[in-house]
């Protein structure tokens, strides 16, 4: 068969890949990977990826907000508004999600925002903002792409409360942290779990993988970071979805199985939850 693969989370809206784009998509293409998953993190990146999917037949969009981006917003003020523009953006046929979106505690110290702290009012407008994309994701049946890094309990609290049947199978945890309750909470909902290039790091995300059922697994680059070894050691940077065949083969002899059968079955289960069985 040939090996054919789908990056479920590739940033080539990113300013990155301004000048190498195209060539980029045509490496990927080389190297196997058919459809890209290209989401936003706010506004701008989120229209600029419906322009280039509007290009480019093997590319589909996810927009949204991502936590980071609601610093120093007051939710109640601003929500509203920028919810109004996704309206406007999810109705587009490239548009197969609401992503990446979700809660975030990490404290970056790369960032644009100055003062950048997590206090109780940050956290308040993150929550604000994933429940309400949640409720867009649902209102327009689009799947759901969650960012989760330092809030396992406050997500999964977020996501019971929005809870309906339809997000089965419709909903991923991007790059999924190697938790056990994700793991459990996931696998009674049917959430599936996004793997990235760290999993070639080893240690306890290349564990956390290994248990993870193959059916539950979606292929992701999260280009550009998050290079795979051992590329991430030659620094051979950026990240491209070239990169995806990395990512399975070492899948594949973590569980000790056929690369063909990683595609095979990453690939249906990435159509699923995007819809894209047309």
């Amino acid at each position: 068969m040939n090996t054919t693969f789908i990056d479920t989370h590739c940033h080539l809206n990113f300013k990155r890949f301004n000048k190498t784009r195209e060539q980029v998509i045509k490496e990927s293409h080389k190297k196997g990977v058919g459809i890209f998953v290209v989401p936003g993190t706010d506004l701008f990146s989120s229209l600029k990826a419906i322009e280039i999917a509007k290009q480019d037949d093997s590319i589909y969009v996810a927009i949204g907000i991502h936590p980071h981006h609601t610093f120093n917003k007051e939710a109640s003020n601003t929500m509203q508004d920028d919810m109004n523009e996704l309206e406007k953006l999810i109705t587009h046929p490239k548009v197969v999600a609401i992503g990446e979106i979700g809660l975030d505690k990490h404290m970056y110290e790369d960032t644009k925002y100055e003062n950048y702290q997590i206090s109780d009012e940050f956290l308040n407008a993150q929550k604000e903002y994933c429940i309400a994309q949640i409720r867009l994701a649902r209102k327009y049946d689009k799947a759901l792409i969650l960012h989760n890094r330092e809030t396992k309990t406050e997500i999964i609290d977020i996501i019971n409360q929005e809870w309906c049947e339809e997000m089965r199978f419709r909903t991923v945890f991007h790059c999924c942290e190697p938790d056990e309750d994700l793991l459990s909470y996931a696998q009674a909902h049917d959430i599936y779990i996004g793997v990235d290039g760290d999993v070639t790091y080893g240690g306890e995300k290349s564990s956390f993988i290994k248990k993870v059922p193959l059916t539950m697994l979606v292929l992701e680059t999260d280009s550009p970071f998050l290079l795979p070894e051992p590329l991430k050691t030659q620094r051979l940077y950026p990240n491209t979805p070239a990169n995806i065949p990395i990512i399975a083969q070492y899948i594949a002899d973590l569980k000790g199985i056929r690369v063909e059968e990683v595609a095979e079955v990453t690939t249906k289960n990435a159509k699923r939850l995007f819809n894209l069985n047309k």
